[in-house]
């Protein structure tokens, strides 16, 4: 499968790209930057535009012949909390979809985040009930959040009008190498993450599963939390959810079912066969 992965030459990037590479597709990569130094850049099976994905015709040119689109590039945080994060994000989502739409690209993957909640980049972390699952409401009060609330918004749209288009939008928790690199003594800051966190390795498989996976599996647009089992904590969760979210309720049978964590990924292993895999 020829696979466009845009933010190609960023931390997520990166790693999407080598992951895909390694299944053996190919890959056409587009980014803002040039960066030569990637392990990917002179591999046969890839090849590097350099676009302004907010220049809607360029971003079309770049999508030609293409199978699938892993849509990654963005600003991935709020930064200075004004205008620039979320303006960037949501015009370059757009015009990914709606290029891709434009060329028959029926199977795209975006990037969202679980900062869709009100998480680490808000004033004050809220949750409804544990574990978060796609259910839970989306409240972001930050322009990250916002964008990538936006983001999904616009799939619903697309997949409206392009019925024949299948969009996964994947909230990736902390992309970092190893738990350990999760890791932070200071439990009270690191409640907005909920002490979570994915392997990028494993958070590479998911994107690549959302555009491989059988179009009939499933259709339209659908959003999955994408975040490992285990935290990156010492502590049992249910100590850490009792000692700073003590009034968030627990869903019925979750800890009856011996499962730990804040986290339900279950929609992500029954749609895209996606579990988390420590792979370092």
């Amino acid at each position: 499968m020829k696979i466009a992965i845009t933010g190609c030459n960023g931390g997520v990037g990166r790693r999407v790209v080598l992951w895909v590479l390694k299944e053996g597709h190919t890959v056409v990569g587009a980014d803002c930057v040039i960066a030569e130094d990637t392990d990917f850049y002179h591999n046969p099976a890839f090849t590097f535009h350099l676009v302004d994905l907010k220049d809607f015709d360029m971003t079309l040119k770049v999508f030609e012949g293409c199978d699938a689109i892993i849509q990654l590039a963005a600003f991935a945080q709020p930064m200075d909390y004004k205008t620039k994060v979320h303006n960037d994000n949501v015009v370059i989502s757009w015009n990914v979809l709606r290029a891709a739409a434009e060329l028959g690209i029926d199977r795209v993957a975006l990037a969202s985040s679980v900062n869709v909640l009100r998480g680490v980049f808000s004033t004050e972390p809220i949750f409804h009930y544990f574990p978060i699952d796609e259910n839970h409401p989306c409240e972001p009060d930050e322009p990250y959040g916002l964008s990538k609330l936006i983001a999904e918004t616009q799939a619903n749209t697309i997949v409206r009008r392009y019925p024949s288009m299948r969009v996964a939008s994947i909230r990736i928790h902390w992309f970092v190498p190893t738990r350990a690199h999760a890791y932070r003594p200071d439990h009270f800051h690191a409640r907005g993450d909920l002490w979570g966190y994915v392997q990028m390795d494993s958070a590479a498989d998911a994107f690549l599963r959302a555009v491989t996976v059988e179009m009939a599996h499933w259709t339209g647009h659908e959003t999955f939390f994408i975040a490992a089992p285990q935290l990156a904590a010492d502590e049992d969760w249910l100590e850490l959810k009792e000692k700073y979210f003590p009034d968030v309720p627990v869903k019925p049978g979750w800890v009856e079912s011996g499962t730990k964590g804040f986290f339900d990924c279950s929609k992500a292993e029954r749609l895209l066969g996606w579990v988390h895999t420590d792979y370092a």
